[in-house]
């Protein structure tokens, strides 16, 4: 059970704190209600950007990780469709530097021409380093448009183009920045070594003069019911022919998500998983395959991938993914099948969260889904799945009128 308390505060600023005094240390984390679907979509990769450039300093202090470090601190970030997240560590004792350095970001970044190029440079270089000029990088580039129409998922965090980044000008970036990136939609969350009196008194300290800036609400375009199949060949100089295929599902709050993500575990949890056993080790069709979903909060995705053997037709390839899918529609898995992916579930979740870094950053993001405590009622969600709730959502989402299919054809071509 992980207990927390919460606040809030006048400026708009949720506080979670859970108190664990069995480490020294104090994991932050605040999660910004904003990532790559708020993007214009002529303006694509702006979020990952922007959290490039919360890294270059402030006017108070000209660089951010300098003082964190000699406080024994440690840090990164990480942008993805739905939320900007960044997220620390520091010895219980020098935790109110890690106050004073996201407060003052959040309050006062120096965007600067100078600094927007230097980044734009850097994004533009991961780019095209690992989307690219990777045998399969452009994937996501490919598939996320062939499944989505209308929705801002349709590209990825990193953007549609590099064009994007170039284009991007520093009214753009201060734009988006004071949109998004305030109390009003941030969440901060501490555990560890700290009492929930002394979090709220720094935060209220540090952040309680930030502005809360606006409350814009979300209009995003819902993106149609798929109707029929979508495919696309890509033919190119490859190590091994590849396989992507996408089914639309529900969002993260939704009844189906966690049926549908034990369906995935089922088809792909490691060496037992049924795509492994059947297409890798007994029928030698791939050298590898996977299955998960997206877990984005607007509907997602299920997507199966796999590298093919040399040689393997890629039909028949898929051919027999689809076979072993079908036999969930069919046949309920024995219980001995579900408990072992539900144990592993419960033994991962555990796991996980004896770590005070991820116990920050789930418990952010319950909250920005309604209710932090869902924490401690998650491995119930998983217990609580039943043969027939497994059936009945692969027969209503991983149909062929439901998904998108991406070939990659290893051939002599550049």
């Amino acid at each position: 059970m992980v207990e927390f308390r919460s606040y809030r505060l006048d400026n708009g600023l949720r506080l979670i704190v859970h108190e664990d005094r069995s480490t020294p240390l104090v994991a932050m984390n605040i999660l910004y209600d904003a990532g790559s679907r708020d993007e214009d979509p002529s303006l694509t990769g702006m979020a990952h950007l922007v959290e490039h450039l919360m890294f270059c300093g402030t006017g108070n202090i000209p660089e951010y990780d300098l003082p964190l470090q000699l406080a024994g601190g440690e840090n990164n970030a990480f942008t993805n469709n739905d939320i900007t997240n960044y997220y620390l560590t520091l010895p219980a004792g020098n935790i109110e530097t890690a106050f004073w350095l996201e407060s003052d970001r959040m309050l006062a970044p120096d965007f600067t021409s100078g600094k927007l190029d230097v980044q734009k440079s850097v994004v533009i270089e991961e780019f095209k380093q690992r989307y690219l000029n990777q045998p399969y990088g452009d994937a996501m580039l490919r598939l996320r448009p062939l499944a989505y129409t209308t929705h801002p998922y349709r590209w990825p965090t990193i953007g549609i183009d590099p064009s994007h980044i170039e284009r991007i000008s520093l009214e753009d970036v201060q734009h988006f920045f004071n949109r998004h990136y305030n109390p009003v939609k941030a969440i901060l969350t501490l555990t560890g070594n700290i009492t929930p009196e002394r979090a709220y008194d720094l935060a209220l300290k540090w952040f309680g003069s930030v502005p809360s800036g606006e409350q814009h609400g979300r209009s995003l375009p819902s993106e149609p019911v798929q109707t029929e199949e979508r495919r696309m060949t890509i033919e190119r100089n490859l190590p091994a022919s590849a396989l992507y295929k996408a089914w639309h599902m529900g969002p993260r709050s939704g009844s189906d998500f966690h049926t549908m993500d034990l369906i995935t575990d089922l088809l792909a949890g490691g060496e037992s998983g049924r795509l492994y056993n059947r297409l890798v080790r007994d029928l030698n069709l791939f050298s590898e395959i996977n299955a998960y979903i997206t877990s984005d909060l607007d509907p997602g995705l299920v997507i199966v991938t796999g590298k093919l053997m040399k040689g393997v037709n890629i039909e028949k390839a898929e051919n027999s993914v689809n076979q072993v899918i079908e036999e969930l529609k069919c046949t309920a898995p024995p219980d001995t099948e579900i408990d072992k992916v539900k144990n592993r579930y419960e033994s991962s979740s555990v796991l996980s969260n004896t770590s005070i870094l991820n116990k920050a950053l789930n418990l952010s993001v319950f909250e920005l889904l309604g209710d932090a405590s869902r924490i401690n009622r998650e491995v119930e969600n998983y217990r609580a799945v039943s043969k027939p709730m497994i059936m009945d959502a692969a027969i209503r989402y991983l149909n062929p009128d439901n998904c998108s299919t991406l070939y990659y054809i290893a051939s002599k071509k550049t």
